[in-house]
């Protein structure tokens, strides 16, 4: 009897434990709702940019003047964009966010990056020997880039006490892939004060 009274006791602390214990909570929101936990760079100020930047570029002399000149709509690659911020950003959703606007443009033709060529091209060579003649894809036969569009993101934090103010830049240039010529520069700029409230006792 005295066993089961302890057992009995021990089961009741683990049941007041566990339920004192935290919690975690999930809530499904929009994935376009902006929601800033942290003040960081986050997927909204990757979209946000990407779009502002874009639709600035395309909206230049540049693409007009080569339509008019080739007849045809410019190519574009978007190559590498920097991270020389205080942060850790995740780059590539930024990238990705630059070609979809690009693409949904409609205003440019648009070619993979080198990384994703690599696994195209050696799909290319796969079919040289495996696939139909019918099917099979011949070599040689890409789509060269125009203009290549690279940057950096920088950043400047200032704090005092329990208050940040972070200060992000992103600066993209357009160039013309065989004479270098930059057709397009353009900077966008985000400012975000972070205050950290004292907790109520």
């Amino acid at each position: 009897m005295k066993n089961f009274s302890l057992l009995a006791m021990i089961i009741a602390a683990a049941f007041i434990l566990i339920s004192c214990g935290p919690s975690t909570k999930v809530t499904r929101v929009a994935s376009d709702e902006q929601i800033d936990l942290s003040g960081r760079w986050n997927d909204t100020d990757s979209q946000l940019v990407a779009r502002e930047m874009i639709s600035d570029a395309v909206n230049r002399p540049w693409a007009n003047n080569f339509i008019n000149q080739n007849k045809r709509n410019p190519v574009v690659i978007v190559g590498e964009v920097r991270n020389r911020s205080s942060e850790h950003i995740e780059v590539l959703v930024f990238t990705k966010s630059l070609e979809r606007e690009l693409i949904n443009s409609g205003k440019v033709r648009f070619v993979a990056s080198a990384d994703e060529r690599q696994g195209v091209r050696q799909e290319r060579l796969d079919q040289q020997t495996e696939a139909s003649a019918e099917t099979m894809k011949r070599l040689g036969q890409e789509t060269g880039a125009d203009f290549y569009l690279g940057g950096v993101i920088t950043s400047v934090t200032d704090a005092l006490d329990k208050q940040r103010v972070v200060f992000y830049k992103t600066n993209l240039e357009l160039i013309h892939i065989e004479t270098n010529e930059k057709v397009w520069i353009g900077d966008k700029e985000i400012k975000k004060v972070i205050e950290q409230k004292k907790n109520k006792r």
